[in-house]
């Protein structure tokens, strides 16, 4: 049996006290070590402690920014493997996620072996197939939105103004969940 020093330690941060304990739960019955946290301060701390070599962040982690876990983590190691989660994907956060050094970019619900995987991929795949169909006019909305939010450095009345709508419609309308397409 090997010794808790002998496995790959892992960080996850989401603010859903039950995912975190389900996941984490899962990932040790793959041998990881895992370290949990529900903020963004509890994320920092515990990788300064423990140093992880592994990174599973909630895209939203109450009303923080989970981009925002991306970008100290790899500040403070950069060799540092992350998925970003999120039951909220946009392309916009998407692309920003991995420009701040995530590894991969999930959509929930997502298991425990498809989040390895992710983590454990080293390059992309040119295999990946292009979508045959356009997004859906709802589904380009929310890119939209999503965009003129991340602009705006997730300011929502600086993004309303910029989009011409009213703080609140724009807030009713960030709350519901994206279309598939």
């Amino acid at each position: 049996m090997s010794s808790t020093h002998d496995k790959p330690t892992l960080l996850l941060v989401d603010d859903d006290p039950t995912f975190c304990r389900v996941l984490s739960r899962a990932l040790e019955k793959r041998d990881f070590e895992v370290y949990t946290a529900t903020d963004l301060a509890g994320g920092l701390e515990l990788a300064g402690d423990h140093n992880p070599e592994y990174a599973i962040i909630d895209l939203r982690i109450g009303h923080e920014s989970g981009l925002e876990l991306v970008k100290g983590l790899k500040a403070m190691n950069t060799d540092l493997r992350m998925v970003m989660l999120t039951g909220y994907a946009s392309i916009a956060t998407a692309v920003e996620a991995i420009k701040l050094g995530a590894t991969h970019y999930l959509t929930k619900p997502a298991s425990a072996d498809e989040i390895i995987h992710a983590l454990e991929r080293h390059a992309g795949d040119p295999a990946v197939p292009v979508a045959e169909n356009p997004l859906s006019v709802k589904r380009l909305e929310w890119e939209h939105l999503q965009k003129v939010l991340m602009e705006n450095h997730g300011n929502i009345s600086a993004a309303a103004r910029a989009l011409g709508m009213h703080r609140r419609t724009l807030q009713r309308k960030l709350q519901k969940k994206p279309t598939r397409t």
